[in-house]
């Protein structure tokens, strides 16, 4: 077998390997915090600190990717996610279990800021969006299984066999990634590190994701969201201030002059939104709406990732043939329609209406998702693809919050009202409608060109 398949089968390993744990953790809450006795905003953190943390470090890594090889940051980063998934088996407490889940996710930064680099320098042009709708399939298998393997190891076994079955997989992984994924080439040789500009970033974006993913917690007008609004928004302005006045900026902005680079991150985080508005609101429908026990609920939301998982590969390997902006509309509009159909979906809907809007919802997604990825990657030089890989991952990580932090705060406002939840669920899937026919618009923007890198 080609070399190039094995650097994918690796990659792939690691991305079901980060988003299962991703997914897997949520399961088991109730038993941390059983065990632990501990308050429900003390073991939330258990959760929040994954998403905050490799959003945060992403870009940071790109960038030390393209300067060092990705190879090297990808296989330490395998492995600090290995020694993390340990040592949160170990954990005495709430507390270390936060800080374990921490370096879990530094490692978790390093494999998603090079995978999509290493997929694009190994992979030819025109098997590029193939090769990443396989991860994407990997991950989507890792996201859907993620629940049921949670339950069933808290089940059978105890919450800490979530974290220790990451260690033999992962360190055979590992050792596969070190042998089949060759060294890329050092392409910055003479820039460095924009270390001021990486700490100005960090900050920034910390401040940005913890107000939205706290918002409805403190309440959007809280002085706390308030305060982390205003420092974010100073942060990031001197970021880009830097980035535009050195030599070696850690963030090329001339990368958005590009626009199949600008158009396809904008389609990315509208797509995030929308899915991660689905994936907030439509527990809320399926158990406290529609009184499903978490088994019915369960089988229903698992649909989506596993249709999303099918249509991906497919869809890459068509947009390798033809121009990727129409697959990724196709994508959007679909997701919307599938979206729109969930808004109207009542208390007295059959079951199988649910699953065909899940069906949907998946189908769209998988079809957008590997030619925006591919496009993503193939508008940016070999020079920065560290830095395209850690836009790719943070678009999906920012949209996420985003979209977790608007479905909160019109669940809650809506409640507050009075309504129930159908009706708060209906109207919060506006959201997902809205997000998902800009994000086909951003697709359609894209040039027209099938290879476009240059634009």
């Amino acid at each position: 077998m080609d070399r190039k398949w094995w650097v994918l089968l690796s990659i792939g390993i690691a991305s079901f390997m980060a988003a299962l744990d991703a997914s897997v953790v949520n399961t088991i809450l109730p038993v941390i915090r059983r065990e632990f006795r501990c308050e429900v905003a003390d073991v939330q953190w258990v959760v929040t600190v994954y998403p905050l943390a490799t959003s945060v470090l992403l870009l940071s890594f790109g960038r030390l990717g393209d300067l060092w090889g990705h190879r090297p940051i990808y296989i330490a980063g395998f492995w600090l996610f290995v020694i993390g998934s340990a040592l949160c088996g170990m954990s005495p407490g709430v507390a270390t279990l936060v800080a374990f889940r921490g370096l879990q996710a530094i490692g978790a930064a390093m494999v998603f800021a090079s995978s999509p680099a290493l997929l694009t320098f190994h992979f030819p042009a025109n098997q590029r969006g193939q090769a990443l709708g396989m991860q994407a399939t990997m991950t989507y298998l890792g996201l859907a299984l993620g629940p049921a393997l949670g339950g069933w190891l808290a089940e059978t076994s105890t919450w800490r066999a979530v974290f220790y079955i990451n260690v033999p997989i992962g360190v055979v992984a590992v050792a596969a990634g070190m042998f089949f994924i060759p060294a890329t080439p050092r392409r910055n040789i003479s820039e460095r590190f924009d270390l001021f500009g990486a700490a100005l970033f960090m900050a920034g974006m910390a401040a940005l994701l913890l107000g939205l993913n706290q918002g409805h917690e403190w309440g959007w007008l809280s002085w706390q969201v308030l305060s982390l609004s205003a420092a974010s928004a100073v942060l990031l302005a001197a970021f880009v201030a830097v980035e535009m006045r050195i030599a070696s900026p850690m963030l090329d902005l001339s990368l958005f002059r590009r626009r199949v680079f600008s158009t396809s991150v904008t389609a990315a985080v509208l797509n995030y939104i929308c899915m991660a508005t689905l994936g907030f609101l439509m527990p809320f429908y399926l158990i406290q709406g529609r009184g499903l026990d978490m088994r019915q609920a369960g089988l229903l939301l698992t649909v989506q990732p596993l249709v999303m998982a099918v249509a991906a590969p497919i869809s890459g390997t068509i947009s390798d043939r033809i121009r990727s902006s129409l697959p990724s509309a196709v994508g959007m509009a679909i997701l919307a329609v599938g979206t729109l159909l969930m808004s109207q979906i009542g208390e007295d809907a059959p079951l199988g209406w649910v699953a065909a809007a899940f069906c949907l919802t998946g189908l769209g997604t998988g079809i957008f998702i590997s030619p925006n990825n591919s496009a993503l990657m193939g508008s940016a030089p070999a020079n920065r693809q560290g830095i395209a890989a850690g836009m790719l991952s943070m678009s999906r990580n920012v949209g996420m919050v985003l979209g977790f932090g608007l479905a909160g705060a019109v669940l809650t406002t809506l409640l507050a009202q009075g309504e129930t939840y159908i009706e708060a669920v209906q109207w919060g899937l506006h959201v997902a409608i809205i997000a998902a026919v800009l994000g086909g618009l951003a697709s359609l923007a894209r040039p027209k060109q099938k290879d476009a890198a240059e634009l």
